[in-house]
């Protein structure tokens, strides 16, 4: 003779089985909804930054915004010869991470944000200055 057994004996799930479902299901939503809400920003839009703070220039004028990249441009050739110079050195390589490195990046972002400021303001920069003059 047979037991009875429940109709959805063959189908029955353990609480820790239950539980594991869900969580892989949570998991697969959390994945899907980031994969989802992140096709929706651009590379290009970012302002990311990890030292230079993305707001820090919004409230300047064109001109002091010229006068920043400027400063901030030559303080970039500066690391930059630094760096070269210390890399014909022994152990050139140690003293770019340390000393010059996050100075170097700095500089690199901070000249990204003043860029994304002076195309937001719509300021005459080299990249977009015309002359007002003809070609004869």
């Amino acid at each position: 003779m047979r037991p009875v057994l429940p109709a959805d004996a063959g189908t029955a799930k353990t609480p820790l089985a239950r539980a594991a479902a869900l969580r892989v299901l949570g998991l697969l939503f959390a994945l899907s909804s980031g994969a989802l809400l992140s096709a929706c920003s651009s590379a290009g839009d970012s302002r990311l930054t990890l030292f230079a703070d993305p707001g820090l220039y919004d409230f300047y004028s064109c001109e002091q915004l010229a006068g920043q990249q400027k400063y901030w441009a030559t303080r970039e050739q500066e690391l930059k010869q630094l760096m070269a110079r210390a890399e014909q050195s022994t152990g050139g390589a140690f003293v770019n991470v340390i000393a010059y490195q996050t100075d170097y990046v700095s500089a690199k972002e901070q000249l990204q944000v003043l860029a994304a400021t002076a195309r937001a303001k719509n300021c005459a920069t080299a990249e977009n200055w015309s002359s007002n003059s003809s070609i004869r």
